[in-house]
């Protein structure tokens, strides 16, 4: 692990035998980064003077290899089998080994922690446990001299009563071994087998065992550092958390609050002169103030900070107003008015165009489509009816023979305007020449008369004429058939109907008839059309067999 070697080292010995080696003047932020020049402890808030940030989230690491015990002033461990020994885990490759094991085991402990949690030399398991003691073991709880809150000399006693107590009865480092039986895990009450490794805390129980990644504390569930844990109500805590059941925590300077008198706000507990104003640290006891993502700010300072300015009148809108936003603008409530009319608002139906804002009605008059039969607006809500590029109210939407809204009914498109189906059969339908009914579909024409197709038959035998060939008698249409046999002329040599249909050529002499094929010599059946011809008796002969 990188550290900069041009930061002086800090090692403080506390008149209680404390040991810190902490380094966090200049370290870096890892939450702002470069935005941040380096950590500078705010005068009495447990942050950064320059980015604001908690302390602990700044690059603090320690000069040293720590040993907890050293940090917390207690005396040497007397079994030597549970002496942490830095030159042994430096050995093994950690910063911290659970002391009394053998390298196999060891490694069978480091192989059940999660990945990153692993205080391996030169990885982010090894920053984690640098974090947790500063975090879990923060130094204002293990010696009055990190603490700047504590004023009188009743406090100061109170904080060493504090201290005894929980060193002496609540506070004490577990260790790891071999487990002999099976047994439960106390955490999360799976089993641990005969000769796997678990960890055991005293003061909890002697059999009481726990899996190593389920020795956490009951409060922030985080891996309790180097097995440092309190015992409260048969759970374990580490030992910040642990004080936080005992005495009330300072969330602005982060030391446990020993004094008679403190304040409550924002649902936690400040000592009376750290309830400040985020930005300049003005006292907002008795004094109103304003939270803004979890700090609290003076008026003034909240003003400045974060009032938006109205987009009316560009005065900042203040805690004291109420503050109507619409697509990040703002307004006063009472600025909040139409642009056109000026009437308020608030509690109102409005819209925006071109960044100004309209009542429902002023919007509509200036800026909604308007109907193409009154020309007024289409208003919000309205139903809007569309037609060849062409837009209505329902209302005006209508039949131009009856005058009623078409609504959700048919209609039939005449001269740029619409009729509706019944106005439209009884004004400009065709209609049957036979029945009389409206043609909707499927008609047909006959000199240029309409219709129905199961209307068009024949005049003497009914037979549908669609389709079919058919010729007329005194404006009467007839089938073929009928017409052979009531009009047709009959041919004179096969007595057959002359129809004239498909083109059928017919010759004539004194009103007598003959197909063009049956006009032939009776004798010697030569063809006679176009040839002259002699009468023998009523039958037709050519010139040759007439002379003979």
């Amino acid at each position: 692990m990188e550290h900069k070697l041009s930061v002086p080292r800090i090692v403080v010995h506390s008149p209680e035998g404390i040991l810190v080696q902490e380094v966090d003047e200049g370290q870096p932020c890892l939450a702002c980064g470069e935005k941040c020049p380096g950590f500078s402890l705010h005068v009495w808030r447990n942050t950064c003077n320059n980015c604001r940030c908690p302390r602990e989230i700044h690059d603090v690491y320690h000069e040293e290899v720590v040993n907890v015990r050293d940090r917390l002033g207690w005396k040497k461990q007397e079994d030597p089998k549970l002496q942490v020994v830095k030159e042994r885990a430096l050995k093994e490759g950690y910063t911290w080994v659970p002391p009394g094991l053998s390298s196999h085991k060891i490694e069978e402990y480091m192989e059940q922690l999660p990945n990153h949690k692993i205080p391996k030399i030169g990885s982010p398991g090894e920053k984690y446990r640098d974090i947790q003691l500063i975090v879990q073991l923060p130094k204002q709880d293990l010696s009055s001299e990190y603490c700047k809150s504590l004023s009188s000399e009743e406090e100061k006693k109170e904080f060493k009563e504090f201290r005894t107590f929980r060193d002496e009865n609540v506070m004490e480092i577990g260790y790891a071994r071999e487990n002999t039986t099976i047994s439960s895990c106390y955490n999360c009450q799976g089993e641990v087998d005969a000769g796997e490794v678990a960890v055991f805390a005293p003061k909890v129980g002697l059999k009481a065992c726990w899996h190593p990644a389920c020795f956490v504390c009951d409060t922030c569930d985080e891996l309790l550092v180097d097995l440092t844990y309190c015992h409260k109500d048969s759970k374990v805590y580490c030992e910040r958390h642990y004080a936080e059941l005992i005495k009330p925590r300072c969330p602005a300077c982060d030391e446990l609050v020993f004094s008679g008198e403190y304040t409550k706000a924002m649902e936690q507990n400040f000592h009376k002169e750290h309830l400040c104003c985020w930005k300049c640290d003005k006292r907002l006891v008795a004094c109103r103030y304003i939270v803004k993502e979890e700090h609290p700010y003076c008026i003034p300072c909240y003003q400045e900070l974060f009032a938006h300015n109205c987009e009316e009148c560009k005065k900042p809108i203040g805690p004291d107003y109420k503050d109507l936003s619409y697509k990040d603008r703002h307004w006063h409530e009472l600025c909040f008015k139409c642009s056109e009319c000026q009437n308020s608002l608030v509690d109102q139906p409005f819209a925006s165009k071109n960044d100004q804002i309209y009542c429902a009605e002023c919007h509509d008059n200036k800026f909604a489509g308007r109907c193409d039969g009154c020309s007024g607006p289409f208003r919000g809500g309205m139903k809007k009816f569309e037609y060849k590029g062409k837009q209505w109210h329902e209302e005006c939407f209508c039949c131009m023979v009856c005058k009623e809204p078409i609504r959700n009914k048919s209609f039939i498109p005449r001269e740029g305007e619409v009729v509706c189906v019944p106005c439209y059969e009884e004004q400009y339908a065709q209609r049957c020449t036979k029945c009389e009914g409206v043609i909707n579909k499927g008609g047909v024409a006959y000199k240029n008369t309409p219709w129905h197709r199961e209307c068009f038959t024949c005049t003497n035998c009914d037979l549908q004429l669609a389709g079919e060939k058919f010729t007329s008698v005194e404006e009467k249409p007839y089938c073929a058939k009928c017409y052979a046999e009531l009009f047709a002329k009959k041919c004179c040599r096969c007595s057959d109907a002359i129809t004239g249909f498909g083109g059928t050529k017919y010759i004539s002499f004194e009103e007598r008839h003959w197909h063009s094929d049956c006009f032939v010599c009776y004798k010697c059946e030569t063809s006679m059309v176009g040839r002259g011809f002699l009468m023998n008796e009523g039958d037709i002969v050519c010139p040759q067999c007439g002379r003979s």
